[in-house]
């Protein structure tokens, strides 16, 4: 009964991309380095390197066809046992109940994506190409499950917020990077989908590790990307709050924050810095 109710819970897990990818998080990071320089006046340049994978989405929209009702029973040794009746009668409707969800899932995933498949080629090609329309995006490529290798860049001056990444016709995309301009003359920063149990990140983190034990115990062969990766802040501001956890460090003439981004972060980077 223990190795049911964990597929079970692996399954349903697995099967939350579609709740995730209903709250907006459309991307997540994989291996990448990513920094944010601000300056005195208001100037910032941003870049991010590496991996952006929308995993979690082609896992949603690869459930095609449910797989057939098949009963398990185990006796207390954990062996397999013929089932009674009343037992494959409740497992039957509590897949009937999983199916009709997955149905619902899929469902509202095509009209939130417009029937978007991240893990079909072709569909994945066009969304190469919007990303390269958009001014920032030096590379992208597909390489395939749902995973991109992009070299973004960008630099201004914050007269208004700057998001990192939006994409054209996709709003509510829970972003991996904010930054505000204050009236005061300060800027705030948060990174929500470089950590946090209540960010982007924290939600994705829940279905990349149900979808790693759906993989042990299916023998599925599908490399799973997960975040690993640095975020750096460098300027030559006052910072005035910050939740790194060593604080700022002096280079040359820049006070530098950093934070290293994996699946054990569980606090968003923040700093408020005034320029």
């Amino acid at each position: 009964m223990f190795l049911n109710r964990l597929a079970c819970a692996s399954r349903i897990l697995l099967a939350g991309a579609g709740a995730m990818a209903l709250t907006g998080c459309l991307f997540t990071p994989g291996k990448f380095d990513s920094q944010l320089v601000l300056t005195k006046g208001g100037h910032f340049s941003f870049s991010y390197e590496g991996e952006i994978t929308t995993m979690g989405l082609s896992q949603m929209a690869a459930m095609d066809e449910p797989e057939p009702f098949e009963p398990a029973c185990y006796d207390e040794d954990m062996e397999l046992r013929d089932c009674t009746g009343e037992e494959i009668q409740e497992q039957q409707a509590d897949w009937e109940d999983e199916q009709a969800e997955d149905a619902r899932d899929k469902e509202q995933f095509a009209k939130m994506f417009a029937g978007m498949d991240p893990s079909d080629p072709e569909m994945a090609e066009k969304l190469v190409l919007s990303l390269k329309k958009m001014r920032g995006w030096d590379e992208v490529s597909h390489r395939g499950n749902g995973v991109y290798d992009v070299k973004f860049r960008t630099d201004g001056m914050l007269t208004h917020s700057f998001l990192f990444p939006v994409l054209e016709d996709m709003p509510g995309m829970t972003q991996f990077v904010s930054v505000t301009p204050r009236a005061d003359g300060s800027v705030r920063v948060v990174a929500p989908g470089f950590g946090g149990d209540q960010s982007g990140m924290g939600q994705s983190m829940s279905m990349m590790m149900a979808m790693g034990a759906a993989k042990n115990n299916g023998g599925d062969d599908t490399e799973i990307v997960l975040p690993d990766g640095q975020f750096t802040i460098r300027t030559d501001g006052d910072i005035l709050t910050n939740n790194t956890d060593e604080g700022p460090v002096t280079e040359g003439t820049l006070k530098v924050l950093h934070w290293t981004v994996d699946t054990t972060s569980k606090v968003a980077p923040t700093a408020l810095i005034r320029l």
